[in-house]
């Protein structure tokens, strides 16, 4: 058994790769996190042959996971994936392959294996990004945009008068503030997605992860997969690669 950890800008996911297949963990959010979260996550899972570590967060959440899993299981081999210019059938379109989010590089990796055709993948997180890739596995390149939660505190904090809020609302033309702030924001968000589909060929398939992919999904014109862990598969493939 293999542990698989993807630290994000908001959230800790992680899981287990094993020889009958994949399992999910519940995510931890990082501004409740604790030593003592990490121990009662993991403390029951058996010890891991290895532990894979994807981190595109703040350097002292990293060295927290990798010393709650030495305490753990001493001694245990902890890989640090990173991003390349190609891998497991992937070419990576970044003139700086190394500068490509490595949360993004190892989503390409997961759907390139699943899917096995051209591909636009959205992960709807603190950032929303966005990669094109085709059928053989040729990164075009991608697009990222703020996320839901940071368009509206930028507008808090931009602006007098407008604050931030979490209700949600029908996305239509609004009569008030609050309401017009998420239909905006959203409207924004699946618009972007749906202006770069339109422009890849038709076979391509849109596929979305991260917290707010069920939102975005359910306003898109197009049809997409809602896949939460790619990340985390291509964790699992750099192990064995």
């Amino acid at each position: 058994m293999h542990l698989l950890v993807d630290i994000g800008n908001s959230r800790l996911k992680w899981g287990m790769a094993t020889e009958s297949g994949f399992l999910s963990g519940e995510p931890l959010v990082h501004r409740a996190l604790s030593r003592q979260d990490l121990l009662a996550a993991w403390n029951s899972i058996g010890s891991p042959a290895r532990m894979a570590i994807a981190c595109v967060s703040a350097k002292p959440l990293l060295e927290l996971v990798c010393s709650v899993a030495e305490e753990l299981w001493q001694g245990i081999e902890i890989v640090h994936a990173q991003s390349k210019a190609y891998a497991c059938g992937v070419h990576n379109a970044y003139r700086q392959p190394e500068k490509l989010g490595v949360d993004r590089w190892l989503a390409l990796l997961a759907a390139h294996r699943q899917y096995s055709q051209a591909v636009c993948l959205v992960d709807c997180g603190t950032a929303i990004t966005l990669d094109v890739m085709d059928a053989q596995g040729r990164h075009q390149g991608g697009m990222i945009c703020p996320g839901l939660a940071l368009m509206k505190q930028s507008l808090s904090l931009g602006t007098e008068n407008l604050q931030f809020s979490e209700t949600q609302y029908p996305v239509e033309l609004a009569s008030f503030t609050e309401a017009a702030i998420y239909s905006g924001t959203l409207s924004a968000a699946s618009g972007l997605i749906e202006h770069v589909l339109a422009r890849q060929p038709e076979q391509t398939q849109l596929i979305l992860t991260g917290g707010d992919a069920k939102l975005i999904a359910s306003q898109l014109a197009f049809k997409a997969d809602i896949d939460p862990d790619l990340v985390l598969r291509g964790l699992a493939m750099v192990l064995t690669e």
